[in-house]
C-alpha cells in the first residue's frame, strides 16, 4: 500500500510540474518517435528468425542470438553507465513520518524499473521467442528465454545505477570501460578468446535447463543488494553533500588560448564548461559511440548503392561535436546569459569564438574517423567532402539558427532522458542541416553522376570558407536583433 501511494505521489509531482506543460508539445513529439521506433522493433522481432537462419547455417537462431547476450550485456550497461540518469527523491518530508527507512530505499532502488524504455527490446525478444524459440525447441524453453531477457535488464540497470552512484561518470571511467570493451572485441578478432561461444554455452545454459534461470536471478539479487548496501552507508543528504566537496574539481587552464585575447578566454571558458557539467559531459561520451555509426553503414550492402546516406554518415560523424554544441551554442550559456550581455565582451567576439571552437570540434572528428578511409577512397572523398560542407556551410547555418532557441537548459542534470530546454525549435534546426545536402546528393548522383554531387557541395563549402567575414557578420547581426528575445527566454526558465 505505501509503494502503491509513493507511485501515485511522484505521478502527481510530475504532472502539476510547470515544465510538464512547458514541454507538453516535445513530449508528444517523442510520443510518436517513440511509436515509430516500437513498430520498427516490432517488425524487426518477427523479421529476426529469417534473417539469422540465413546469417549461419550451422547454429539456429536462439543459438546465434544468445551468443550475441553478452555484447547486448555489455553494450546496455555501458550506455546506462554514461546515459541513464540517476533516480532522484526528496527524502526529508518522509523522514519526519514513521515510514521505515527500508520502504524508501527500495521504492529509490525499484524506481528505475517501471520506465517503459528499458523494456522496449522486448518488442524484439518477444515475436523472436513465439515465432522462432517455440518451432525449435518448446513453449518452456520460450517462456525462459523472455524471463532471462527480462533478468538481465533489471541486473543491468541496477548495476549501472551502483557504478554510476559509486565512481561517477568521469572522462577516466570513459577512457577505461572503452578499452575494456576494446580489448574484448581485440581478444574475439584475434581468436584468443571468444565472448560468443561463452554467451551462447552460457545462456543456453539459463534457457534449456529448468534450473538454470537460478543464476540470473541471483546476480539481480545481488545487483540490488549491492544498491541497497550503498544507499544503507548513504542515507541521509549531509553524506551526499560530504562526498560532493570532498571531490576533485576540475582546474585545467588552457593558458595557451590566453594569447588570442578575449577570443581565446572564451573558448577556454566552453572547453571547461563542458568538462564540468553532466549535461554536456554526456553529450561529449555519446559523441564518442556515435563515430561508431560508420561500421553500420560502410559494411553493410543495404547502404552501397545509397550515396544520399552514406553522405549523411560522412557528414554526421565529422560534424558530430559541431552539431551536438552548435544548436545549443547560445542555451548553454542561459544560466550567465545576463552577465554576457552586460559585461564587456563584444559580439563579435563572442560569435566568432563560437565560430573557431566549432572548426576545432571539426577537425577533431575528422581526424577520429580518417581510421574509415581503409574501406576505400569512396570514403575518403566523402568525408573530406561532408568536412568542407560542415565548415564552410553547416557552422553558418548553426550560428543562425541557434539563436532561435529562446529554452535555458540546465547544465547540472544530465542529457539522457532530459528534455529540459528541447523545443520543436531543437528539431528544426537539425532538420536543413542533416537532411539537406543528403538530398542534394541523392538527387545530383542520380540525375548525373557520384562526382558532380560531391563538387557541387564542395565548392559550396569552398565558397562559404571564403566569404567567411561576410557570413559571421550575418550572424553577429542576427544576435543582436535577436538577444534580448533570448535573455527575456532564459529568465522565463528560473
Amino acid at each position: 500500500m505505501l509503494i502503491v501511494n509513493l507511485v501515485k505521489q511522484e505521478l502527481k509531482k510530475s504532472i502539476r510540474s510547470q515544465g510538464f506543460y512547458k514541454n507538453l508539445a516535445v513530449s508528444i513529439l517523442l510520443g510518436f518517435f517513440a511509436l515509430y521506433i516500437a513498430v520498427i522493433l516490432l517488425f524487426l522481432g518477427f523479421s529476426l528468425n529469417k534473417i539469422l537462419e540465413k546469417a549461419d547455417s550451422n547454429l539456429n537462431p536462439m543459438e546465434l542470438f544468445n551468443g550475441a547476450m553478452l555484447y547486448l550485456l555489455l553494450f546496455g550497461l555501458t550506455i546506462r553507465f554514461f546515459l541513464q540518469q540517476l533516480n532522484t527523491f526528496n527524502l526529508p518530508p518522509y523522514q519526519v513520518l514513521p515510514i521505515k527507512r527500508s520502504n524508501l530505499i527500495n521504492f529509490l532502488i525499484l524506481k528505475p524499473l517501471v520506465s517503459p524504455a528499458n523494456y522496449l527490446l522486448l518488442l524484439v525478444v518477444v515475436p523472436f521467442a513465439i515465432k522462432s524459440v517455440v518451432g525449435y525447441y518448446s513453449v518452456s524453453v520460450a517462456f525462459r528465454f523472455v524471463l532471462s531477457f527480462i533478468l538481465m535488464i533489471w541486473f543491468n540497470s541496477f548495476t549501472a545505477a551502483f557504478l554510476k552512484r559509486k565512481f561517477g561518470s568521469s572522462i577516466l571511467s570513459f577512457v577505461l570501460i572503452l578499452g575494456i570493451l576494446g580489448i574484448i572485441i581485440a581478444l574475439e578478432y584475434f581468436n584468443i578468446f571468444s565472448l560468443f561461444r561463452f554467451s551462447r554455452a552460457l545462456y543456453n545454459f539459463y534457457v534449456l535447463k529448468r534450473f538454470g534461470l537460478f543464476i540470473p536471478l541471483c546476480l539481480f539479487f545481488g545487483a540490488f543488494l549491492l544498491n541497497k548496501w550503498f544507499f544503507s552507508q548513504n542515507y541521509y543528504p549531509e553524506k551526499f553533500n560530504l562526498k560532493i566537496k570532498s571531490d576533485k574539481t576540475i582546474k585545467t587552464d588552457f593558458t595557451f588560448l590566453n594569447k588570442f585575447g578575449i577570443i581565446g578566454e572564451l573558448i577556454s571558458l566552453e572547453i571547461k564548461l563542458i568538462l564540468r557539467h553532466k549535461r554536456t559531459k554526456s553529450i561529449l561520451y555519446m559523441s564518442g559511440f556515435f563515430l561508431f555509426y560508420g561500421l553500420i553503414f560502410y559494411t553493410s550492402n543495404l547502404y552501397a548503392n545509397s550515396n544520399g546516406m552514406l553522405f549523411f554518415c560522412a557528414m554526421f560523424m565529422t560534424g558530430l561535436l559541431m552539431i551536438m554544441f552548435g544548436q545549443w551554442m547560445i542555451s548553454w550559456d542561459s544560466r550567465h546569459f545576463d552577465c554576457i550581455l552586460t559585461r564587456n565582451i563584444p559580439v563579435k567576439d563572442y560569435i566568432n569564438a563560437n565560430y573557431y571552437f566549432m572548426i576545432a570540434l571539426n577537425i577533431i572528428c575528422f581526424m577520429l574517423t580518417t581510421p574509415y578511409f581503409l574501406f576505400g577512397m569512396k570514403i575518403v572523398y566523402l568525408h573530406l567532402v561532408a568536412f568542407i560542407f560542415n565548415t564552410g556551410v553547416n557552422i553558418y547555418l548553426l550560428m543562425f539558427l541557434a539563436t532561435f532557441n529562446t529554452k535555458r537548459v540546465d547544465l547540472s542534470k544530465s542529457s539522457a532522458m532530459n528534455y529540459q530546454g528541447t523545443t520543436y525549435k531543437s528539431f528544426l534546426i537539425v532538420l536543413p542541416i542533416m537532411f539537406l545536402p543528403m538530398i542534394i546528393v541523392g538527387l545530383l548522383s542520380t540525375l548525373f553522376t557520384l562526382a558532380v554531387a560531391l563538387w557541387t557541395l564542395t565548392l559550396m563549402g569552398l565558397a562559404g570558407i571564403i566569404f567567411r567575414k561576410q557570413l559571421i557578420n550575418i550572424c553577429i547581426n542576427q544576435f543582436n536583433r535577436r538577444k534580448y528575445k533570448l535573455a527575456e527566454g532564459y529568465r522565463e526558465g528560473e
